[in-house]
């Protein structure tokens, strides 16, 4: 049975919506008795947009009733959705992406300047930018070797164009604590991006760690510490 004087972390995966992401932070944190979900997306699904990313989150949930969502890169779109169905006590963005009311997550990059952001940032790092995206480059360059060898021996996962066409749909941010943590060596996302997109956006300061876009991957152990400091 679950412990309901316990919050549950419900982890909810970026584009791919892989579970398998979040295999290292989910082995920590029940090595530490807590109740931890890695949340699966239909996200080679043409059929399903952000609404269906959702459903699949509040099924994850079922009738467990203290929630902390932590919602990771493009999951920022569908955390805010499950706090209006879900009894949510947390969020914890996690290198999110922050929408805004009306925005559609194919409008965010443009609308936020993002793709000047990371050129910059490969710049200040002497690394080329403007080529074919590189995931080993972009994502996986502190991720252990080990740990890249289980992530690519899964078939890797597809993303449909759909839940990027249409706008998100809240008017507002719920009325949820949230906390935003972000990688400072982030190459996707990077740190001073952040900063200033989730001060606009959400009024809130970005609270940083070592690592860069797949935190869960690279440093399980450190975000699991830093998990457990929000619950106090």
């Amino acid at each position: 049975m679950n412990d309901r004087s316990s919050p549950t972390f419900v982890l909810i995966p970026g584009a791919g919506g892989s579970a398998t992401y979040w295999y290292r932070l989910v082995e920590e944190l029940r090595q530490r008795g807590r109740d931890a979900i890695a949340v699966g997306l239909p996200a080679a699904d043409d059929s399903a947009g952000l609404a269906e990313y959702a459903d699949a989150v509040v099924t994850a949930i079922g009738d467990r009733n203290r929630i902390v969502l932590v919602a990771q890169s493009m999951g920022g779109f569908t955390a805010p959705l499950v706090c209006e169905r879900a009894p949510v006590e947390l969020v914890v963005l996690l290198n999110a992406m922050v929408p805004a009311p009306g925005e559609s997550p194919g409008q965010w990059w443009e609308n936020t300047g993002q793709p000047a952001a990371a050129a910059a940032y490969a710049a200040s790092e002497g690394r080329p930018s403007g080529g074919a995206f590189d995931p080993l480059v972009e994502f996986f360059h502190d991720v252990p070797d080990e740990v890249r060898t289980v992530v690519f021996a899964e078939p890797q996962p597809e993303q449909s164009g759909t839940p990027f066409e249409k706008p998100w749909p809240l008017e507002k941010w719920p009325d949820v604590p949230t906390r935003f943590l972000q990688g400072r060596d982030d190459r996707f996302f990077p740190l001073e991006f952040q900063r200033r997109l989730v001060r606009e956006r959400l009024g809130i300061a970005v609270d940083e760690m070592p690592g860069g876009h797949l935190l869960a991957l690279s440093r399980p152990r450190e975000l699991a510490d830093r998990l457990e400091g929000y619950l106090s």
